[in-house]
Protein backbone atom coordinates (compact mmCIF):
# COMPACT_ATOMS: atom_id res chain seq x y z
CA UNK A 1 0.00 0.00 0.00
CA UNK A 2 1.46 3.65 -0.97
CA UNK A 3 1.80 6.69 0.81
CA UNK A 4 -1.16 8.07 -0.87
CA UNK A 5 -3.42 5.65 -0.17
CA UNK A 6 -2.95 5.52 3.47
CA UNK A 7 -2.93 9.09 3.37
CA UNK A 8 -6.57 9.22 2.02
CA UNK A 9 -7.72 6.42 4.41
CA UNK A 10 -6.72 8.70 6.95
CA UNK A 11 -8.16 11.70 6.21
CA UNK A 12 -11.47 9.86 5.65
CA UNK A 13 -11.39 8.46 9.35
CA UNK A 14 -10.28 11.85 10.36
CA UNK A 15 -13.69 12.93 8.24
CA UNK A 16 -15.93 10.66 9.49
CA UNK A 17 -14.84 10.99 12.96
CA UNK A 18 -15.39 14.95 12.76
CA UNK A 19 -18.55 14.34 11.08
CA UNK A 20 -19.96 12.00 14.18
CA UNK A 21 -18.61 14.32 16.62
CA UNK A 22 -20.62 17.46 14.84
CA UNK A 23 -23.96 15.31 14.24
CA UNK A 24 -23.56 13.82 18.75
CA UNK A 25 -22.98 17.69 19.71
CA UNK A 26 -26.04 18.62 17.81
CA UNK A 27 -28.07 15.62 19.08
CA UNK A 28 -27.04 16.64 22.53
CA UNK A 29 -28.27 20.20 22.28
CA UNK A 30 -32.00 19.31 20.59
CA UNK A 31 -32.42 16.51 23.27
CA UNK A 32 -30.80 18.04 25.55
CA UNK A 33 -33.08 18.08 29.38
CA UNK A 34 -33.59 22.20 29.96
CA UNK A 35 -32.39 22.15 33.84
CA UNK A 36 -34.30 24.48 36.34
CA UNK A 37 -31.89 26.81 37.74
CA UNK A 38 -33.85 27.12 40.55
CA UNK A 39 -33.73 23.33 41.42
CA UNK A 40 -30.31 23.32 41.02
CA UNK A 41 -29.35 26.19 43.90
CA UNK A 42 -32.05 24.21 46.27
CA UNK A 43 -30.45 20.57 45.78
CA UNK A 44 -26.92 22.24 46.43
CA UNK A 45 -28.66 23.91 49.85
CA UNK A 46 -29.40 20.32 51.06
CA UNK A 47 -26.92 17.86 52.82
CA UNK A 48 -27.01 15.04 50.24
CA UNK A 49 -27.87 12.39 52.60
CA UNK A 50 -30.99 11.35 50.50
CA UNK A 51 -32.53 9.86 53.78
CA UNK A 52 -35.90 10.20 52.83
CA UNK A 53 -36.48 11.73 56.35
CA UNK A 54 -38.44 14.57 53.85
CA UNK A 55 -40.90 12.36 52.76
CA UNK A 56 -39.23 12.20 49.15
CA UNK A 57 -37.31 9.86 47.69
CA UNK A 58 -33.41 11.94 48.13
CA UNK A 59 -32.39 14.94 48.02
CA UNK A 60 -33.21 15.83 43.64
CA UNK A 61 -36.69 14.91 44.86
CA UNK A 62 -37.52 17.04 47.74
CA UNK A 63 -35.47 20.14 45.73
CA UNK A 64 -37.59 20.33 42.83
CA UNK A 65 -40.99 19.55 45.39
CA UNK A 66 -40.22 23.05 46.74
CA UNK A 67 -39.38 25.16 43.65
CA UNK A 68 -43.31 23.99 42.70
CA UNK A 69 -44.60 25.07 46.20
CA UNK A 70 -45.01 20.96 47.12
CA UNK A 71 -43.26 21.10 49.95
CA UNK A 72 -42.13 23.53 52.50
CA UNK A 73 -38.25 25.24 52.26
CA UNK A 74 -37.94 23.54 56.12
CA UNK A 75 -38.85 20.26 55.17
CA UNK A 76 -34.78 18.70 55.07
CA UNK A 77 -34.94 17.16 58.99
CA UNK A 78 -30.99 16.75 58.44
CA UNK A 79 -29.99 20.34 57.07
CA UNK A 80 -32.14 22.11 59.77
CA UNK A 81 -32.23 25.75 60.23
CA UNK A 82 -29.37 26.26 58.03
CA UNK A 83 -30.91 24.69 55.06
CA UNK A 84 -33.60 26.08 55.35
CA UNK A 85 -32.58 29.55 55.64
CA UNK A 86 -30.59 28.94 52.57
CA UNK A 87 -33.16 27.44 50.70
CA UNK A 88 -35.38 30.64 51.78
CA UNK A 89 -32.27 32.68 50.37
CA UNK A 90 -31.68 30.78 47.04
CA UNK A 91 -35.32 31.45 46.24
CA UNK A 92 -35.98 34.81 47.56
CA UNK A 93 -39.28 33.55 50.07
CA UNK A 94 -39.77 34.36 53.54
CA UNK A 95 -37.45 32.27 56.05
CA UNK A 96 -39.75 29.38 57.91
CA UNK A 97 -39.09 28.54 61.28
CA UNK A 98 -37.38 24.83 61.99
CA UNK A 99 -38.03 22.63 64.81
CA UNK A 100 -35.71 20.21 64.92
CA UNK A 101 -36.76 16.58 65.97
CA UNK A 102 -35.02 13.57 67.91
CA UNK A 103 -35.83 10.06 67.90
CA UNK A 104 -37.05 8.70 71.46
CA UNK A 105 -37.42 5.26 72.34
CA UNK A 106 -40.80 4.47 74.93
CA UNK A 107 -39.51 1.49 76.46
CA UNK A 108 -37.33 1.58 79.97
CA UNK A 109 -36.97 -2.70 79.53
CA UNK A 110 -33.87 -3.46 79.57
CA UNK A 111 -32.44 -6.80 80.47
CA UNK A 112 -31.87 -6.27 84.38
CA UNK A 113 -35.66 -5.01 84.48
CA UNK A 114 -37.61 -6.97 82.07
CA UNK A 115 -38.13 -10.72 82.65
CA UNK A 116 -37.74 -13.38 79.62
CA UNK A 117 -39.81 -16.31 78.90
CA UNK A 118 -37.73 -18.24 76.84
CA UNK A 119 -34.21 -18.22 75.07
CA UNK A 120 -34.48 -16.32 71.48
CA UNK A 121 -31.89 -17.98 69.19
CA UNK A 122 -32.80 -16.81 65.41
CA UNK A 123 -32.10 -13.80 63.29
CA UNK A 124 -30.91 -10.71 64.12
CA UNK A 125 -33.98 -8.65 63.16
CA UNK A 126 -36.77 -7.44 65.21
CA UNK A 127 -39.03 -7.87 62.43
CA UNK A 128 -38.23 -11.67 62.98
CA UNK A 129 -38.45 -11.22 66.55
CA UNK A 130 -41.52 -9.81 66.34
CA UNK A 131 -43.47 -12.64 64.78
CA UNK A 132 -41.94 -15.39 67.63
CA UNK A 133 -44.09 -16.22 70.13
CA UNK A 134 -44.95 -13.64 72.65
CA UNK A 135 -43.49 -11.65 70.43
CA UNK A 136 -39.76 -12.54 71.31
CA UNK A 137 -38.58 -13.77 74.85
CA UNK A 138 -39.05 -10.62 76.81
CA UNK A 139 -42.34 -10.78 79.28
CA UNK A 140 -43.49 -7.51 77.77
CA UNK A 141 -44.88 -8.06 74.45
CA UNK A 142 -45.07 -4.27 74.07
CA UNK A 143 -41.56 -3.22 74.50
CA UNK A 144 -38.10 -3.12 72.46
CA UNK A 145 -37.03 -6.45 70.65
CA UNK A 146 -33.42 -5.39 71.07
CA UNK A 147 -32.08 -6.67 68.01
CA UNK A 148 -31.19 -3.31 66.63
CA UNK A 149 -32.81 -3.09 63.63
CA UNK A 150 -33.13 0.53 64.41
CA UNK A 151 -29.64 1.08 64.82
CA UNK A 152 -28.60 -0.42 61.34
CA UNK A 153 -30.92 1.70 59.92
CA UNK A 154 -29.65 4.92 61.24
CA UNK A 155 -27.52 6.84 58.87
CA UNK A 156 -25.86 8.67 61.41
CA UNK A 157 -25.04 6.16 64.15
CA UNK A 158 -27.21 8.05 66.71
CA UNK A 159 -29.09 4.80 68.11
CA UNK A 160 -27.05 1.19 70.42
CA UNK A 161 -28.28 -1.78 71.35
CA UNK A 162 -27.51 -1.26 75.74
CA UNK A 163 -28.44 -3.69 77.78
CA UNK A 164 -31.24 -5.49 75.47
CA UNK A 165 -32.85 -1.92 74.82
CA UNK A 166 -32.31 0.77 72.04
CA UNK A 167 -31.01 3.98 73.13
CA UNK A 168 -30.69 6.90 70.78
CA UNK A 169 -27.99 9.67 71.31
CA UNK A 170 -29.77 12.95 70.86
CA UNK A 171 -27.09 14.78 69.74
CA UNK A 172 -26.41 12.69 66.89
CA UNK A 173 -29.60 12.22 65.91
CA UNK A 174 -30.82 14.15 62.68
CA UNK A 175 -34.64 13.08 63.30
CA UNK A 176 -34.84 11.34 59.77
CA UNK A 177 -37.66 9.15 61.03
CA UNK A 178 -35.64 5.98 59.39
CA UNK A 179 -35.73 4.20 62.88
CA UNK A 180 -39.44 5.12 63.41
CA UNK A 181 -40.02 3.20 59.79
CA UNK A 182 -38.67 0.07 60.75
CA UNK A 183 -39.41 -0.37 64.26
CA UNK A 184 -41.92 -3.36 64.67
CA UNK A 185 -43.27 -2.38 67.93
CA UNK A 186 -44.12 1.25 66.99
CA UNK A 187 -41.85 1.98 69.69
CA UNK A 188 -39.94 5.04 68.26
CA UNK A 189 -41.46 8.37 68.10
CA UNK A 190 -39.91 11.69 66.31
CA UNK A 191 -40.09 14.66 69.51
CA UNK A 192 -39.11 17.98 69.42
CA UNK A 193 -35.41 18.08 70.41
CA UNK A 194 -36.10 20.55 73.47
CA UNK A 195 -38.96 18.22 75.43
CA UNK A 196 -38.48 18.05 78.59
CA UNK A 197 -39.93 14.81 79.78
CA UNK A 198 -41.48 11.75 77.92
CA UNK A 199 -43.13 8.25 79.29
CA UNK A 200 -40.56 5.67 78.76
CA UNK A 201 -42.96 2.93 78.60
CA UNK A 202 -45.70 1.45 75.65
CA UNK A 203 -46.99 -1.42 77.61
CA UNK A 204 -50.54 -1.82 77.37
CA UNK A 205 -51.05 -3.84 79.87
CA UNK A 206 -52.80 -3.37 83.45
CA UNK A 207 -50.76 -2.25 86.45
CA UNK A 208 -49.59 -5.86 88.43
CA UNK A 209 -49.75 -7.27 85.12
CA UNK A 210 -46.68 -4.82 84.01
CA UNK A 211 -44.99 -5.22 87.43
CA UNK A 212 -44.86 -8.95 87.13
CA UNK A 213 -43.12 -8.52 83.07
CA UNK A 214 -40.92 -5.27 84.44
CA UNK A 215 -39.90 -3.46 86.90
CA UNK A 216 -40.03 -0.30 85.01
CA UNK A 217 -43.34 -0.03 83.07
CA UNK A 218 -45.81 2.44 83.77
CA UNK A 219 -49.08 0.98 85.88
CA UNK A 220 -51.77 3.47 84.43
CA UNK A 221 -52.69 4.66 87.45
CA UNK A 222 -53.16 8.38 86.14
CA UNK A 223 -51.48 10.29 88.88
CA UNK A 224 -49.21 12.02 86.34
CA UNK A 225 -52.70 13.15 84.62
CA UNK A 226 -54.11 14.84 87.75
CA UNK A 227 -50.96 16.74 88.89
CA UNK A 228 -49.88 18.15 85.23
CA UNK A 229 -50.92 21.59 85.57
CA UNK A 230 -51.35 22.11 81.92
CA UNK A 231 -53.57 18.93 81.15
CA UNK A 232 -50.93 17.75 79.24
CA UNK A 233 -51.22 14.35 80.02
CA UNK A 234 -53.54 12.04 78.98
CA UNK A 235 -54.09 8.20 79.85
CA UNK A 236 -55.46 5.72 77.39
CA UNK A 237 -55.16 1.97 77.27
CA UNK A 238 -53.56 1.96 80.63
CA UNK A 239 -50.11 3.90 79.61
CA UNK A 240 -50.00 7.58 80.06
CA UNK A 241 -49.21 10.22 76.70
CA UNK A 242 -47.38 13.45 77.07
CA UNK A 243 -48.51 16.27 74.42
CA UNK A 244 -45.22 17.55 73.96
CA UNK A 245 -47.15 21.08 72.69
CA UNK A 246 -48.40 21.65 76.11
CA UNK A 247 -45.78 20.01 78.23
CA UNK A 248 -44.02 23.27 79.78
CA UNK A 249 -41.06 20.81 81.51
CA UNK A 250 -42.58 21.99 85.42
CA UNK A 251 -41.26 18.36 86.23
CA UNK A 252 -44.03 16.97 88.41
CA UNK A 253 -45.55 14.39 86.66
CA UNK A 254 -41.74 12.82 86.76
CA UNK A 255 -41.66 13.43 90.58
CA UNK A 256 -44.52 12.06 91.60
CA UNK A 257 -44.58 9.06 89.47
CA UNK A 258 -44.45 5.86 91.55
CA UNK A 259 -43.37 4.00 88.63
CA UNK A 260 -40.09 6.04 87.82
CA UNK A 261 -40.99 5.78 84.08
CA UNK A 262 -41.48 9.66 83.18
CA UNK A 263 -38.09 10.74 82.61
CA UNK A 264 -35.97 13.28 80.65
CA UNK A 265 -36.05 12.83 77.28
Amino acid sequence: MNGSAILTATLVIALIGLLIGLLLGAAGKIFAVKTNEAITKVRECLPGNNCGGCGYAGCDALAEAIVKGEAKTNACPVGGAAAAKAISAALGLPEEDFVRKAAYVKCSGSCDKTQFIYNYQGANSCYQVSLAPGRGAKACAYGCLGEGSCAQACSFDAIHILNGRAVVSKEDCHGCGKCVSVCPQHLIELIPYDTKYMVRCFSQEKGKKVRDMCSAGCIGCGLCAKLCPQSAITLSNNIAHIDTSLCTGCGKCAEKCPAKVILPA
